[in-house]
């Protein structure tokens, strides 16, 4: 037999069971553990308060019915939900274990939300205030990127959300978050670190999502010269290469149709086209005999000269040291 519950009544039943109520922000109460309701199932709840607009949350619970949730619209955080074990769903976003929910700010649109008995549903949730995700981002809503800006929406326009799985790099965070082995103050650093770099991790995979579907566009002429005054502009500047935003701005193109586009006029990413150029003018450059191992690393932007050999080796087979020494003797001869 099912239970049927209001979202909002559901917060009440679980909040009832709470083992130290949080009533007011304080440094010393910042990580409260609910008890789950018998009457439900069994388990925990536990919100991990890191700072002021971001909650951490981890639930660990067995029901003993099936329980379905229903919700109205209403105001949504930035929220990551990773699941871990288990399976639920709604009528508008089923979610299996080794997938995660992103969603943006804005109007979260009313639904029944199921969840099954007889298993344990394991998941991490990160909560955000849009404002502070603007901080973290170093602007405003109105200073952020083009790519993050439909995350952020007012309470009167629906919400971003996207379904996808969650990839290696995401999982070993989200296990670290499990297994921290800090206490206190040190914990709850280390948490907010794990916290951001999730973060971090679900951008690159929006905005690789999204070049994806830029990708399946055919380029129209004025695409295709702008993406080759973007190769122009990478190797004028070899030493000191624009980020992908500012190359993007320069060449007045979007950055997911530049990443996208590059690829198919070029055969290869931005960054690889840029590499590839380092290394052959770092080439020329020794070859010329005219200068030393490190001016040629400088020269072409690179600051460690062990990272440099180490990529010139992987590209030509050989040290960059022995490649000039040859050229000279060749040259002497």
């Amino acid at each position: 037999m099912a239970i049927a519950l209001l979202q909002d009544d559901y917060w009440s039943l679980l909040h009832e069971g709470a083992v130290n109520e949080p009533t007011v922000w304080s440094a010393t109460q910042w990580d409260v553990t609910w008890s789950y309701p018998s009457q439900l199932g069994c388990g925990y709840v536990r919100d991990i308060y890191l700072r002021e607009g971001l909650v951490l949350s981890i639930a660990n619970h067995h029901l003993h019915h099936d329980l379905m949730l229903t919700s109205s619209d209403r105001e949504h955080p930035i929220e990551l939900t990773y699941l871990l074990a288990g399976t639920e769903g709604s009528s508008l976003t089923p979610v299996q274990a080794g997938h995660h929910t992103f969603c943006g700010s804005g109007m979260a649109p009313g639904e029944v939300h199921t969840r099954l008995a007889n298993q344990l549903l394991l998941e991490v949730s990160i909560h955000i205030e849009p404002t502070l995700f603007c901080q973290w981002l170093n602007g405003t809503t109105d200073q952020v990127s083009p790519t993050v800006r439909p995350l952020i929406k007012p309470s009167d326009q629906l919400y971003y959300a996207q379904i996808s799985p969650t990839t290696t790099a995401m999982q070993l965070a989200v296990q670290q978050i499990l297994q921290c082995p800090f206490q206190d103050l040190t914990q709850r650093m280390y948490l907010e670190s794990k916290v951001w770099e999730l973060m971090a991790l679900q951008l690159a995979q929006t905005s690789e999502i999204d070049c994806a579907e830029h990708s399946s566009q055919l380029l129209d002429p004025g695409d295709i010269e702008r993406i080759h005054y973007a190769k122009e502009v990478l190797v004028s500047r070899l030493s000191d290469p624009p980020s992908l935003i500012e190359l993007a701005r320069i060449a007045g193109i979007n950055d997911c149709k530049l990443k996208a586009g590059f690829r198919q006029v070029f055969g290869t990413t931005v960054f690889g086209y840029l590499h590839s150029c380092r290394m052959e003018r770092s080439r020329q450059l020794l070859e010329a005999g005219e200068i030393s191992v490190a001016a040629a690393a400088h020269a072409v932007g690179f600051a460690n000269r062990s990272h440099f050999a180490t990529a010139f080796r992987k590209k030509f087979g050989v040290n960059p040291s022995t490649y000039r020494i040859g050229k000279l003797r060749q040259k002497l001869r």
